[in-house]
């Protein structure tokens, strides 16, 4: 099976649609599928649902959609590096799911294992926890919260073989491969692709068999979110 596509508009082709469910990997700026996005944005597709820790920068990531009014709901930890993204939502025209970091992180473990839900103490008592199931272990109270289980999931990787194992580069690793596991289909970036059996097993961190599509982006701008180039005058 040739898991590998020409460009990034080719490997989303045929499988986003209007209204769709998705996951995209990333934190911050760091680890985002950037052509991948730059793809999402030009498909047209509408009214979607993004899981993704934040949306990116203004005009940049997932900002992009924003910008276009791509993004009908975002399910994230982090609002607070896109100005767009903060104005939608305070203004009602964005819908947003808040989730604490460590609980969106699970919960899209949580779906690539199959897991449909878990208990977990963070929330509770906090309007993370308003509308949903709780239940006492050993005298404390847990939150059920739901996985995840996004139709596609866009993810970035630094290298992988021709049957997808991937390898993940440093703090690039972050939810890309929770994000990865739990999509349905999952499409993932990278910035090398050798044959398959070049890679040393115990290094691969995450097995082929989570990959069904891949397409190569060898020079990825990586932008930076905040550059320090002096000290605050402040000197903070």
């Amino acid at each position: 099976m040739n898991k590998i596509y020409p460009s990034a508009a080719a490997a989303l082709d045929g499988i986003v649609r209007d209204g769709q469910l998705l996951a995209v990997g990333g934190f911050g700026l760091c680890g985002i599928p950037e052509a991948l996005i730059d793809a999402l944005h030009d498909s047209g597709a509408r009214d979607l649902t993004v899981i993704s820790n934040n949306a990116g920068v203004d005009g940049f990531g997932l900002g992009k959609l924003l910008l276009t009014r791509q993004i009908r709901k975002m399910i994230s930890s982090y609002v607070g590096e896109n100005k767009e993204f903060e104005r939608q939502y305070l203004a009602g025209e964005l819908e947003l799911e808040f989730t604490p970091q460590g609980t969106l992180a699970e919960r899209l473990r949580a779906g690539g294992a199959g897991i449909p839900a878990f208990f977990t103490r963070t929330g509770v008592g906090t309007l993370v926890a308003e509308g949903k199931e709780t239940r006492e272990f050993d005298g404390r109270t847990y939150v059920m919260e739901r996985s995840l289980m996004p139709e596609v999931a866009l993810g970035k990787a630094w290298k992988a073989d021709r049957s997808g194992n991937l390898i993940f580069r440093r703090t690039a690793r972050n939810f890309n491969p929770a994000v990865i596991m739990a999509g349905r289909i999952a499409v993932v970036e990278v910035e090398e692709i050798v044959d398959t059996g070049s890679f040393d097993p115990d290094a691969v961190h995450l097995p082929g068999i989570y990959v069904h599509r891949l397409v190569l982006n060898a020079t990825p701008e990586k932008r930076i979110e905040k550059r320090t180039t002096q000290q605050n005058p402040k000197g903070n």
